[in-house]
């Protein structure tokens, strides 16, 4: 089966606004979702957000999916829905070649304007819903099959296109919107205020690496950017991502290099330099421990891929 890919018009100085949120356009304003086919063996999800909705199916192999404070390990014929502005990333399992369907939407998608019963009797309590940052879709329970169905009949029409398939994608939407509100009401309990606390610096510590990965950083700098010390920015990365930030600006500037080896026919030292290596065998070092290959064997290699 060949892989679709799809532009996802990523800035190359930066994946955020000023606030904070992904700078991809998902859709357009009159349709407001857009479809991906995504290999994580080539291109794990850096941790990111934004406002719209994410629903995936898992095509193949096997995906490690980390949204909020949950993380779950996704296998073939299962798959996860995100809701507004959550945290997430996901990445392969060694070397499972994990291939999955992404369908991502604004809410408007189906809710229509705020004043619809849409809106407020479904959508809303979706997106207000403290308990639902995230969720696994499990394939051997009935609803949670059917959801999976409602994500990937959505993808289907969104890549073939048939005629009025814009109206299937808003049904098929609609149907995942009404089982998520109703098999997950909203619920008193919300999370600690150590975790919103938590989730808020690591947001804009996020956004500040995105906007200065091309620089000079240290753990002094960007525990700076969310006003807190060095100790607790540390304790926040290893709880929330698992990592430590300068790792995560290491593994930030390799995958903006793929990005620009792949989309640009910049040299490979004006890449490394572009993307905070100053000094290029640490560049070719790092990329290799990441990506298997030197920076140019990876521009070679997935390029003759591409072209075959």
């Amino acid at each position: 089966m060949a892989i679709i890919t799809y532009e996802k018009n990523i800035d190359p100085q930066g994946m955020t606004n000023p606030q904070g949120r992904e700078l991809i356009d998902h859709g357009t304003t009159p349709f407001p979702v857009a479809f991906y086919h995504d290999d994580m063996t080539e291109d794990p999800v850096a941790w990111h957000w934004h406002d719209e909705l994410e629903a995936v199916v898992v095509e193949s192999g096997t995906a490690i999916v980390a949204a909020g404070t949950e993380k779950y390990m996704v296998t073939a014929g299962n798959g996860f829905f995100v809701n507004t502005g959550v945290l997430h990333s996901a990445w392969d399992v060694d070397t499972t070649h994990c291939m999955f369907h992404s369908v991502v939407f604004h809410p408007r998608l189906v809710g229509g304007s705020m004043d619809s019963i849409f809106w407020q009797d479904y959508v809303q309590p979706v997106l207000s819903n403290a308990m639902l940052k995230s969720i696994f879709f499990d394939a051997s329970i009935s609803w949670n099959q059917d959801a999976l169905d409602a994500i990937e009949c959505a993808w289907l029409n969104m890549a073939k296109k048939p005629a009025g398939y814009e109206f299937e994608v808003r049904h098929a939407l609609s149907r995942l919107i009404y089982l998520l509100a109703t098999h997950h009401p909203p619920m008193q309990n919300r999370p600690s205020e150590k975790a919103l606390r938590n989730g808020e610096r690591i947001k804009a510590m996020l956004q500040y690496i995105q906007e200065h990965y091309f620089e000079e950083l240290n753990t002094a700098q960007i525990a700076e950017s969310a006003m807190i010390s060095e100790s607790e920015c540390l304790r926040c990365f290893r709880s929330t991502i698992g990592t430590t930030p300068i790792q995560y600006v290491k593994q930030f500037r390799i995958q903006k290099a793929a990005e620009l080896l792949l989309t640009t026919d910049l040299k490979v030292i004006e890449i490394g330099s572009r993307c905070g290596f100053q000094e290029m065998s640490y560049f070719a070092k790092t990329f290799r421990e990441l990506r298997g290959y030197t920076p140019t064997q990876y521009r070679k290699i997935k390029n003759s891929e591409a072209s075959s």
